[in-house]
């Protein structure tokens, strides 16, 4: 009898599990185009040192927090002047608000950068949650750029329109 608890046990929590990531989008897969960029304006904080560090997860949950109190109109996005992957855990990013508005009133601890349009970007776009698209993301464009013979240059934008769609663009070098 206790054997048999066990096992349902087990495979209520497996199916829960599945469920959940399945629910965040887990299971979708990305799509990649190239294509021109459009101009970005993204209001936020810059960040050096590791993915690891405390700091860099202070400065996500500001940019939560910028949205929770309505501080700025604009959605979750990042700038990543680096890929982490290829120097060691060090990363060189600006994390903060897309916005549309560049006459807005910035939060007092936030800057606004731009990163230009009119550039040809791969593309990457994927139905998940801000959980799990992130590294559904970064692989795919960069087996995506492998398989078509593109060069990527060492420059990331990414941002999150919707609870469950991230946008990820990539220059490519001309």
């Amino acid at each position: 009898m206790n054997k048999r608890i066990v096992m349902i046990v087990i495979a209520v929590l497996a199916i829960t599990i599945i469920s959940f990531y399945a629910y965040l989008g887990g299971f979708s897969s990305p799509a990649y185009t190239v294509t021109t960029s459009e101009p970005v304006y993204v209001a936020g904080k810059a960040y050096k040192g590791t993915i690891k560090d405390e700091q860099m997860g202070n400065v996500f949950r500001r940019a939560a927090e910028v949205l929770d109190k309505q501080e700025l109109d604009g959605v979750l996005g990042s700038i990543y002047y680096n890929n982490p992957d290829e120097t060691s855990d060090s990363i060189n990013a600006f994390i903060g608000v897309v916005v549309a508005d560049t006459t807005i009133q910035l939060p007092a601890d936030y800057e606004l950068r731009m990163v230009p349009g009119g550039r040809q970007v791969l593309r990457g776009e994927i139905n998940a949650h801000y959980m799990v698209a992130p590294g559904k993301l970064y692989d795919g464009i960069f087996e995506h750029a492998k398989e078509k013979n593109i060069q990527l240059q060492n420059f990331f934008l990414e941002w999150f329109p919707e609870s469950h769609k991230a946008i990820l663009e990539v220059p490519i070098k001309q």
